[in-house]
């Protein structure tokens, strides 16, 4: 399968010239670029036990150019430059989140190099929110954003696109070279206007086989968006019989231009092992409950304050409260 898609690449890119010869458009065309920076950053108040611990972050940054050499060529660049958890004092660490190449049309789209993963690519964006909180699979390790690999986007039909993608299965902060390679496959399927419904799913094998399952269901309209997904994931880290499964349900009401209000739900579940009492992802299984409003005083600042309730699975575990604002800066 792995040889099949990237021979299917490789004739891609050669029949490249022939589909992009479009003399007016090129004639008119100027190559440009432009600079992406984006800046998260918050202040929040930890509530455990009875116990407080308030503390400013500034979480993550990133800093890119995205070039057009022409209508259909572009290539982008992106350093993530976020800090690492639990270190005092403060320790950032800088990776490249993306660098690659990418061939655009209204009918196919081709990435090579580090690009974007397509495992939960649409839940993030129809979320939105991820300055103050990572979509489901992201944040329970199901996949990471990035990685080292290939893809392929057909549009089908106006309303059906199928994407493909072989990556090295390791995500962008660790890169390694082995025999374990990732494949990938979703389709995205729009019934009627601004319905999404998608279906994903990949495997990947070193010593055991990891698999992924996703179903997406997202409704987008003009003041709300409302979105589900349902997950499973066998062989979490490609390690035998440590599965994962889980759901999250979210919601978004634009109240006005400037402020709009909204609610999560998470809940995560592992599998309890031979010969075990709990669940293999005890510290981590549970539920997590989100709700807060944005507000939007001038293009590329966004703030939000909101409140984050964990209630882990395991009794022994105390629930946390996170009160937080939340900053987040584009340009």
């Amino acid at each position: 399968m792995k040889k099949l898609f990237i021979s299917a690449i490789s004739i891609l890119f050669i029949s490249l010239n022939a589909f992009s010869q479009d003399s007016g458009s090129e004639a008119a065309f100027q190559p440009n670029g432009k600079p992406l920076v984006t800046i998260y950053s918050d202040f929040r108040e930890t509530i455990q036990d009875g116990e407080s611990k308030p503390a400013f972050e500034l979480s993550r940054s990133y800093f890119g150019y995205v070039y057009n050499f022409s209508p259909v060529f572009s290539s982008k660049v992106v350093f993530d430059v976020s800090s690492k958890a639990g270190l005092s004092p403060s320790s950032y660490t800088a990776y490249v989140k993306n660098a690659f190449g990418e061939y655009k049309t209204k009918l196919v789209v081709v990435d090579f190099g580090m690009i974007s993963t397509s495992t939960f690519k649409l839940q993030e964006s129809t979320w939105g929110k991820r300055y103050l909180l990572k979509s489901f699979q992201d944040l329970n390790g199901f996949s990471s954003s990035a990685d080292l690999g290939a893809a392929v986007k057909f549009q089908l039909l106006p309303q059906l696109s199928v994407d493909a993608q072989v990556l090295n299965g390791e995500g962008y902060q660790q890169l390694q070279s082995d025999s374990a390679m990732k494949v990938a496959v979703g389709l995205t399927f729009q019934p009627i206007k601004n319905l999404n419904v998608r279906v994903y799913g990949d495997y990947m094998k070193k010593d055991a086989a990891q698999k992924t399952f996703n179903a997406f269901l997202s409704y987008t309209g003009k003041s709300f968006t409302l979105g589900g997904e349902y997950n499973y994931q066998e062989g979490n880290k490609m390690v035998s019989d440590h599965n994962l499964s889980g759901v999250s349900f979210f919601g978004t009401y634009k109240t006005s231009k400037k402020v709009s209000v909204f609610a999560r739900y998470d809940n995560l579940t592992s599998n309890t092992l031979s010969g075990a009492s709990d669940p293999w992802n005890k510290s981590k299984d549970g539920q997590l409950y989100v709700a807060g409003l944005e507000y939007f005083p001038v293009k590329g600042v966004t703030l939000s304050p909101n409140i984050q309730y964990t209630d882990p699975k395991l009794a022994s575990l105390k629930p946390t409260t996170t009160l937080l604002m939340n900053v987040y800066l584009y340009f």
